[in-house]
């Protein structure tokens, strides 16, 4: 377990489609920390620190559809103390400052390729402190479709997604380094065809609210009943949890029911259930990581 996270901010470019996005990078460092202001929160890292000297796993965390990358920033943050290299993508076009892709080809197209565009950035700007051998993907709601196109995946799109009202294959390259999936109430509904998850090969975690108003448990079903091996599926139903449950609690200020992100269903303890889903993901992560991670 490292003591200290350093933080930095790397600029992807996109050359084919001429634009940049950019990627939020927390990792275990040597060198002490402070509270910072990363975009409306504070978070307690070394700004542009050195990485620690050690070989790490890679691990990208992919928002919903207009979202932020950093409404997933404890989980992230707990993930690089205990040992991982941790990206947070900002979607082009489809967060919360501009969300003019939503509901389009293109974005379904670019998420999963802007992953792996990321993931080829992170080990050019790392080197060796990196394995390139092994990485794992999170994500949540479209973040789920964008984790499981990188895995194998076969997405087809929806008749509302294009002018003609004709579903079409979904062109999507996957990503031989992504070793293990964690899908956090994921959005599904474009691997509903029967051989859209056959190659769908690596173990997942898939974590579903038991009130989610947005991906309720049908979409859960399609990864259970569609990916080749049921058995490397680990399925948990969260009592009581809404869509955006999973999300980091928002300050004070930010919380009412005029902001849905931050709002559950009655009774739900969003700040008890994080400490308990990072420890979840944490111990998941290290099954499938034959490495002895410290910590």
């Amino acid at each position: 377990m490292s003591d200290f996270v350093g933080c930095r901010t790397l600029g992807i470019a996109d050359a084919a489609l001429n634009l940049t996005f950019p990627l939020l990078v927390l990792y275990p460092t040597g060198m002490p920390g402070r509270p910072e202001s990363i975009g409306p929160y504070m978070l307690d890292v070394a700004l542009d620190a050195p990485i620690a000297p050690s070989p790490f796993p890679l691990v990208l965390i992919s928002h919903g559809t207009g979202g932020t990358p950093l409404t997933h920033r404890l989980l992230a943050h707990f993930l690089a103390r205990h040992g991982f290299v941790v990206g947070l993508v900002r979607h082009h076009a489809n967060h919360r400052d501009d969300n003019s892709w939503h509901n389009t080809p293109d974005n379904l197209v670019a998420r999963p390729r802007h992953l792996s565009l990321a993931i080829d950035s992170l080990l050019a700007e790392f080197g060796a402190a990196l394995r390139p051998d092994w990485v794992a993907v999170i994500g949540h709601s479209l973040g789920g479709y964008t984790a499981l196109a990188l895995a194998g995946g076969q997405p087809g799109s929806l008749p509302h997604e294009h002018a003609d009202g004709t579903p079409q294959p979904i062109p999507v390259v996957p990503d031989a380094r992504v070793r293990a999936l964690v899908l956090l109430a994921p959005a599904t509904v474009w691997y509903r065809a029967a051989e859209a998850l056959r190659n769908v090969r690596v173990p997942i975690l898939l974590m579903m609210g038991e009130k989610d108003e947005w991906t309720p448990n049908f979409h859960a079903q399609i990864v259970l009943t569609g990916v080749a091996d049921r058995d490397q599926v680990t399925h948990r139903v969260v009592e009581n949890a809404g869509h955006y449950s999973f999300f980091s609690p928002f300050p004070p200020e930010r919380t009412g029911p005029a902001f849905p992100p931050s709002q559950d269903p009655p009774g739900f303890d969003r700040a008890r259930f994080q400490t308990e889903m990072q420890v979840e993901i944490l111990a998941f992560l290290r099954q499938q990581l034959p490495l002895p991670v410290a910590g």
